[in-house]
């Protein structure tokens, strides 16, 4: 995260959510065993915001009530350059290594599961994307969301140089 936390606040966004994945945990005790569920939901506007939480509960509906409720607590901003994103990148969460790739327009999301739910909430038209090693939802996501947190444009690599992009474009 060499350009600093792009963190995003929740007022007035027009989120929509997408359930990635649900478990069922069981908890052995004493009297028996104990059920309970854990839902990895994906929230973002479609415009380059975009987050994940988890949520536990007894029943479903209140895991991926809880799941969307810590989602809209973590969006980030991600830069969007054509409905593509500016470039190659390569991250790794625990035994998930995901690999996302700009694509001409009219690709579409070439991506699996859990990561097509996180490139298409931020608002991704075109990609292509790989995912290597573990195929767990949760660590895919987590991969997903470090990968696309170290995006940069190069309005924001120009900014860090210290050159303005008006002495780029006027010579």
């Amino acid at each position: 995260m060499s350009n600093g936390i792009r963190k995003v606040k929740t007022s007035d966004l027009d989120l929509k959510d997408r359930l990635v994945g649900i478990q069922r945990v069981t908890k052995v005790t004493k009297g028996g065993r104990n059920f309970s569920f854990s839902a990895i939901v994906v929230v973002g506007n479609e415009d380059g915001i975009v987050g994940y939480g988890l949520g536990k509960a007894n029943e479903v509906t209140t895991a991926i009530a809880k799941g969307i409720e810590d989602a809209k607590k973590n969006l980030i901003k991600v830069p969007i350059i054509n409905g593509t994103i500016p470039h190659e990148q390569l991250a790794k969460y625990g035994g998930a290594k995901v690999f996302i790739k700009p694509a001409s327009s009219g690709t579409g999301v070439k991506a699996g599961g859990a990561m097509r739910a996180v490139l298409e909430s931020v608002g991704v038209k075109d990609v292509l994307a790989k995912s290597k090693g573990s195929s767990n939802p949760h660590n895919l996501v987590k991969a997903t969301m470090k990968a696309l947190l170290e995006l940069r444009d190069a309005y924001s690599v120009a900014r860090q140089r210290g050159i303005s992009m008006e002495k780029v474009f006027n010579g």
